[in-house]
């Protein structure tokens, strides 16, 4: 389901950039309690095997992981059953220190480690998924025709720096404008973002803005995204009471 919200909502991020001719971005929530539904462990060489997780939400995470000691394909594999015996369906909360104690002793005790502090990475990790596009349109505002000012926006303006904007939007308000200093980054501090909710479904939401100018048209700005969201609030719920 997630990965379908994801394909329509970086869509709609191209979308609401060549609407406003401004930077957009778009980011999802994902589910809460987020666990681990399967382990593979596969060989790589002698000396190294990679592990696949696949993830509650059907994302695929994968890394490459050294080998201390010399194993087997056969180690590996029964290291695999042990793990997907013991701790697929539990969130990170459930991982308890008793819990990976047992797995230890039933497997390889030197890569059960290792393997946890990956997976608990993953269950702890911030559940958005970003899009950031258009960021080259901010060339054509008056603002930025100044190459080095330009140039160093450009190269500030990523997902990183987005993602940390949903802290400074408030529970009780759908639609929110900060302007230079009320920024909560220091990277957009010269800049206004304008910025709405949408409804996801099962609880979930996500947010969808713009980054340009403090002179920006806001007006227009806030009714595009305004209108945008309803919409995409309406296909993304029908899109998951059909996928139920």
């Amino acid at each position: 389901k997630m990965q379908e919200v994801d394909k329509v909502v970086s869509q709609v991020g191209k979308l609401v950039s060549q609407m406003t001719n401004l930077p957009a971005y778009a980011m999802a929530a994902r589910p809460a309690g987020l666990t681990a539904r399967r382990f593979d462990l596969i060989l790589a060489d002698s000396g190294s095997f990679i592990l696949v997780v696949m993830l509650s939400d059907s994302s695929v995470k994968n890394k490459l992981i050294r080998l201390p000691v010399e194993l087997t394909e056969q180690d590996l594999k029964l290291l695999g059953a042990v793990l997907n015996a013991s701790v697929t369906e539990l969130t990170a909360d459930q991982l308890t220190p008793e819990l990976l104690s047992r797995v230890t002793r039933s497997a390889a005790a030197s890569l059960v480690p290792v393997i946890m502090d990956f997976v608990t990475t993953l269950l702890h990790q911030e559940r958005s998924e970003v899009y950031m596009t258009g960021q080259a349109r901010l060339l054509g505002q008056p603002e930025y025709h100044d190459i080095d000012k330009a140039q160093k926006m450009l190269t500030t303006l990523d997902e990183d720096v987005v993602s940390n904007l949903p802290a400074a939007l408030s529970s009780d308000s759908r639609t929110q404008i900060l302007v230079g200093p009320e920024n909560v980054s220091k990277e957009l501090r010269d800049t206004s973002v304008v910025m709405t909710k949408f409804d996801i479904g099962d609880g979930m939401q996500g947010l969808i803005g713009v980054v340009g100018p403090t002179r920006m048209d806001y007006g227009k700005v806030v009714a595009v995204l305004k209108c945008v969201s309803e919409n995409l609030s309406n296909v993304l719920s029908d899109m998951l009471k059909k996928n139920e």
